[in-house]
């Protein structure tokens, strides 16, 4: 496999997944003919909330009280975040890096959904790759979310660079 990127393999496999969620592709003309699944309208409105950085309309009309958000890598942000308090708290430091989301595809079958986007930093600039999601919707909201990065190493090498560790004595400190 000389010459492929690890990136683009990514990539493809997204492609490739999402394409076979054949029940109910998400395309500007499916959203407009009225035909859109019900679960790629709440992505598509969550993804709207969240362009406006409205954590309250996240925490109060997209988020269940027990979602869990998994974010994969080796730095800060890393891990599953369990309860909307922590999943506010992840989306609150991702505003702090002005991060932003364009959708490429949705696509829905049964209570998930899966999104492809790109996502991108604005304060500071530096990450820009393309991300799948999938979203598990139960009741309307968001019960799980799972990130799955086009370029890993980039991720990790952003979020290392803009959301450094505490030092050991505050990191340690369960009252700070």
């Amino acid at each position: 496999m000389a010459g492929v990127s690890r990136a683009a393999l990514l990539r493809a496999a997204g492609f490739s997944a999402a394409g076979l969620a054949v029940g109910a592709v998400a395309g500007p003309a499916a959203a407009a003919s009225g035909r859109e699944h019900p679960n790629v309208t709440l992505i598509r409105e969550y993804y709207a909330a969240y362009a406006e950085g409205d954590l309250d309309a996240l925490r109060d009309r997209f988020f269940a009280a027990d979602i869990s958000w998994t974010i994969p890598g080796h730095h800060p942000l890393a891990g599953t975040k369990r309860g909307v308090d922590e999943v506010i708290a992840f989306f609150t430091q991702l505003g702090r890096a002005g991060m932003r989301a364009e959708t490429y595809f949705l696509a829905a079958d049964g209570e998930w959904v899966v999104d492809l986007h790109r996502g991108w930093s604005t304060a500071p600039e530096g990450l820009d790759t393309t991300w799948a999601l999938a979203f598990r919707i139960r009741d309307g909201r968001i019960v799980e979310a799972v990130n799955y990065p086009g370029d890993q190493h980039a991720a990790d090498a952003f979020f290392w660079n803009n959301f450094p560790l505490a030092p050991i004595p505050d990191r340690l400190d369960v009252n700070s």
